[in-house]
């Protein structure tokens, strides 16, 4: 790049966040899924892609793999249609990928975002209660527990039902340090998720995700792609355990994924067939998570998520 050029590029990242100067801010993670996350009570905050990119850059910025921004639902057209159904739903995460992109939802994000809501006095949740919050993956249940939170994710499904009835995969994924192409089966928590099994932990040490894995055919919104080992045994006292490692979508790869946590257990619960488990332990980098299958409204087989969630600072953009 010309050297005039660089500098004017430049010029406008440092732009790109200064009329956020004086925002105050927080930074959470859930098992290692990192986010700078805002209150925004009356709605007035309108924060860019280019400014959410910037906020979440590890160099220059606060450094998250996602933004949250707090706000009520009455405030956002799809606050506002889901209240319609879901009336006890105050709050909104507005969640943003580390790229600045809408995201549908966040598995982790919504543990984080419960939590900052306790901690900015936004909302009150004993132990043992719930709360419902919106999201543009719909409304979602949380419970706080001793250990953290645990979310009712809603239901899951395939994104490409007849292959995946059929064959138990739907596409091919190929990513750096995989020899070769290996089969796929992607899954909808409503964000879309492609999960891949390999044999051995070696294989998954080796998997390069430096940049994106490439899916063929590729899910209509794009795809997150989730990497994942069975334990030797598989299952335990009842209890399924996984080691994953996940390449999100607009953001690379993350320490930890909810979503791709529970789509990673319906795929890996799915080949194991009958008599496989409702309870799984999933290891990723981050730390782990839980993940529980069990009949939701309506018949409905939904998927619960556990986890912890922190605040690890608070502070004010300059």
């Amino acid at each position: 790049m010309d050297k005039s050029l660089a500098v004017a590029a430049d010029r406008n990242s440092i732009g790109d966040t200064a009329a956020l100067s004086g925002l105050k801010f927080s930074k959470g993670h859930g098992t290692g899924n990192d986010f700078v996350l805002l209150a925004d009570p009356n709605g007035t905050l309108s924060i860019t892609p280019e400014q959410v990119a910037a906020l979440c850059d590890r160099h220059r910025g606060v450094g998250g793999d996602g933004l949250i921004r707090a706000v009520p639902s009455r405030l956002l057209p799809e606050g506002q249609e889901l209240l319609t159904g879901h009336p006890d739903a105050e709050w909104f995460m507005d969640y943003r990928n580390g790229d600045g992109s809408l995201s549908e939802m966040c598995g982790n994000g919504v543990r984080v975002f419960v939590h900052f809501l306790i901690a900015e006095g936004l909302v009150e949740l004993p132990a043992g209660e719930s709360l419902t919050i919106g999201t543009r993956g719909g409304a979602k249940t949380i419970v706080r527990t001793a250990a953290g939170y645990a979310v009712d994710m809603g239901s899951w499904e395939f994104i490409f039902p007849g292959e995946a009835t059929a064959r138990a995969m739907d596409s091919l994924v190929s990513a750096e340090g995989l020899e070769v192409a290996r089969p796929a089966l992607s899954v909808s928590m409503g964000n879309p998720h492609t999960v891949v099994a390999l044999a051995e932990l070696s294989e998954l040490n080796a998997t390069q995700l430096f940049t994106a894995p490439h899916v063929d055919p590729t899910p209509p919104k794009g795809t997150n792609v989730e990497f994942v080992v069975p334990s030797e045994p598989l299952v335990h006292e009842g209890v399924g355990t996984i080691t994953m490692r996940v390449y999100e979508r607009g953001v690379g790869e993350t320490q930890s994924c909810g979503t791709g946590a529970c789509a990673t257990a319906a795929a890996i619960r799915h080949w194991a067939g009958q008599g496989a488990p409702d309870v799984w332990n999933v290891h990723v980098p981050g730390g782990v998570v839980g993940v529980k299958f069990f009949l939701g409204p309506g018949g409905h087989e939904h998927v619960e998520l556990s986890g912890p969630a922190a605040i690890v600072a608070s502070g004010v953009l300059s």
